[in-house]
C-alpha cells in the first residue's frame, strides 16, 4: 500500500471516530442542559 493511501485511510478513520466521539458526547450534555432549564428557570424543552 502506498503512503498516499495510507495517509487518506488514517484521516478518514480519524475523522469518522471524532465525529462519533462528539455526538457520544453532545447528545446527553443537551439533553441535560435542557432539564436544567425547565427545572431551574421552567423554559419549556423545545426551546
Amino acid at each position: 500500500m502506498n503512503i498516499g493511501m495510507l495517509i487518506i485511510c488514517v484521516v478518514g478513520g480519524l475523522t469518522g471516530l471524532l465525529s462519533s466521539v462528539y455526538l457520544l458526547v453532545s447528545m446527553p450534555v443537551l439533553i441535560v442542559w435542557k432539564v436544567y432549564r425547565r427545572i431551574r428557570f421552567g423554559y419549556s424543552l423545545y426551546q
